[in-house]
């Protein structure tokens, strides 16, 4: 069972482990080194997500993955890439098999086993709303696929498609509504009770093998986002809209065969709360992550101070393999600052492998090679720091609470600039400040100081710093916090 507010760390599988490999065509992902594996759980990691586990269909890469908009993104992460580097989208997979080239179902099981017996969980990938455009369930599981007449195909030949040459059959492309369809994917119909029962049993299989899932744009399956996605397509065959929601009925089922079975949503357009209502344990919180690169520190404190059982569901990041590279987005000073937000608020703090090196690159998903970025020294010494302030159990079972910075000064507005919030658990305390601005920043805080003597100490654990203050003024005025631009404090006291 992984601790309160736990820690998720992403890999991008099919890539990292070419760094363990070193040309060895027999390398599988469990003869990565036990160590590796420990260096995670000493940084405080409950939780790895082996991102592009499964098996995908090496037939669709030429014939979709070389579009004009992807060569473009391919060209920007490794200048020098070549045919051959293109292994395909992980979110288009033939079936819920591992890849052959990471390992076999034996290896899956056993980097579970060590993982649990490090007191870690292994979560993978569930994709709920597509598998590949070449899978090979289109011939052996039709009735789980949105099929259509082949006028629907004649009229838009981007989101229809006619796999089999001496079929006349047509199914739909996966899609989000708001963009063109995923060409190299099948869309799972879920108003057909066959493809729920059928993604039903492929979640269930899977609790063999992981501890959770993080589920692919988890809105898809909704009733009315599907509805509103694939109307006429629908109506046209006469489907109509299930009683209960997909997501309801799935995590019954599978939490009633496994109560410790996380389910982590990929979520967006306000749908989170919705998801958490039915089963999630939690889900993304990508509009904290546009506030923080935006810079509001009003917004991002309204935020922070949410209803407290979305806060603790709630999936903190600043960079995924979706998002670009924190360091990129925001810059270091920022990205650091945004990351002492992150790591010490409620919920779920996910950490993309990379992020803790400092590396610049978002890499397509389709690309099998990474560039060679090396390390900044001083951003792992930030990272190593920080995560092993907060591996503490009082950020894991404490009681969280926002504090609320006051002026140090006549007409000092640059308090505003300040987020603070505590910890606490038993005697011990925590007190976190950030400067969220470009400018130099002042404040006073209140704090509960009860019996503490006449002076006390705070000792900074993120800059190592100690300083002596005065019980009398910080409960009469406050604690006085200046601070640098998009610095922060990590007091205990």
């Amino acid at each position: 069972m992984i601790r309160k507010n736990p820690n998720l760390y992403e890999i991008n599988t099919r890539v990292w482990i070419k760094r363990f490999a070193k040309g060895n065509e027999n390398f599988s992902i469990a003869d990565v080194p036990r160590e590796y594996w420990l260096s995670l759980k000493s940084k405080g990691i409950d939780a790895v997500w082996l991102m592009g586990i499964w098996r995908t269909n090496e037939e669709t890469i030429k014939k979709y993955c070389f579009e004009e908009g992807l060569t473009r993104e391919y060209s920007k992460a490794l200048k020098d890439w070549k045919e051959e580097d293109i292994i395909g989208s992980p979110y288009a997979i033939d079936s819920y098999k591992i890849n052959p080239k990471l390992g076999s179902e034996q290896d899956l099981l056993k980097v579970k086993s060590t993982l649990n017996e490090l007191g870690m969980n292994l979560i993978l990938d569930f994709i709920p709303n597509h598998f590949s455009a070449a899978s090979r369930l289109l011939k052996e599981k039709p009735e789980i696929f949105l099929t259509v007449e082949k006028r629907f195909y004649e009229e838009d030949p981007y989101t229809f498609f006619k796999p089999f040459e001496e079929e006349e059959k047509y199914f739909a492309h996966g899609r989000d509504p708001f963009f063109p369809a995923w060409q190299d994917t099948a869309q799972v119909n879920y108003y057909s009770e066959e493809a729920r029962n059928f993604m039903i049993s492929q979640l269930l299989q899977i609790t063999k093998f992981a501890d959770g899932v993080r589920c692919d744009m988890a809105m898809l399956p909704m009733n009315n986002v599907f509805g509103n996605t694939w109307g006429s397509a629908l109506s046209d065959n006469s489907f109509t809209k299930p009683k209960e929601e997909f997501w309801k009925t799935a995590i019954e089922i599978v939490k009633n065969y496994r109560t410790d079975f996380l389910f982590i949503a990929e979520a967006y357009w306000d749908l989170e709360y919705d998801l958490q209502q039915l089963g999630f344990d939690y889900t993304y919180d990508k509009k904290l992550l546009d506030r923080l690169i935006a810079g509001d520190v009003d917004e991002i404190r309204a935020h922070l101070n949410a209803e407290e059982s979305y806060r603790k569901k709630s999936v903190r990041f600043i960079e995924n393999h979706d998002e670009q590279r924190a360091i990129s987005s925001m810059g270091k000073k920022k990205s650091e600052a945004a990351a002492i937000i992150t790591s010490t608020i409620e919920g779920l703090h996910l950490y993309y492998d990379g992020q803790f090196e400092g590396k610049k690159i978002k890499l397509p998903v389709q690309l099998g090679r990474e560039p060679d970025e090396g390390t900044i020294e001083c951003v792992a010494e930030f990272y190593n720091n920080l995560l092993d302030i907060t591996n503490d159990d009082i950020f894991h079972d404490g009681f969280w609470f926002m504090r609320y910075p006051q002026p140090a000064g006549e007409n000092d507005f640059t308090y505003k600039n300040l987020l603070a919030w505590s910890w606490r658990r038993l005697d011990e305390k925590r007190l976190i400040v950030v400067n969220f601005s470009n400018v130099q920043s002042r404040c006073r805080l209140q704090l509960e100081l009860g019996e503490y003597p006449s002076s006390f100490k705070l000792w900074d654990l993120l800059n190592k710093t100690q300083y002596v203050r005065s019980t009398k003024e910080v409960e009469e005025l406050g604690l006085y916090i200046e601070l640098a631009p998009f610095a922060g404090h990590i007091f205990t006291y």
